[in-house]
């Protein structure tokens, strides 16, 4: 939490399992039952949107700029979402599903960086997408 701007409801990654700052990282999102996006949804229908799943990545995506020390402190920097290419769906996360989300940095330049991010449920392709994200100062 005090390594990026969200919070809840809108925090859509729980843990950092691994990273190699500049290179990789990995997150972990346990859906479960009592999301916000599920209230309202009969328990047969509850999946997770897939702008959310490509959320969950965006948010995997500035944990790892982050760490690579492309930002100084929260607060000071800001990071924006910039775009998404080549993004394909796959599985849909249900509740008691856990999502394993990875990026890797592709390159970075005067504040842009350029990503390749994946997710996986129990080893089912649930997102794969090419991301940039652009870092400024405030």
């Amino acid at each position: 939490l005090k390594n990026i701007p969200h919070r809840y409801p809108f925090l859509l990654i729980d843990r950092m399992e691994a990273c190699e700052p500049g290179k990789w990282v990995r997150v972990t999102k346990n859906v479960t039952a009592s999301e916000q996006f599920f209230l309202g949804t009969p328990a047969k229908s509850r999946v997770m949107p897939q702008v959310l799943v490509l959320e969950a990545l965006a948010q995997t995506a500035g944990v790892l700029c982050h760490f690579s020390g492309m930002m100084s402190e929260i607060g000071r920097s800001i990071i924006f979402f910039a775009g998404v290419e080549h993004c394909q769906f796959g599985k849909s996360p249900v509740p008691g599903d856990q999502l394993v989300l990875e990026c890797t940095m592709k390159r970075t330049l005067r504040g842009v960086a350029k990503l390749s991010g994946k997710g996986h449920i129990d080893g089912a392709m649930a997102i794969t997408a090419e991301l940039s994200a652009v870092v400024r100062n405030m």
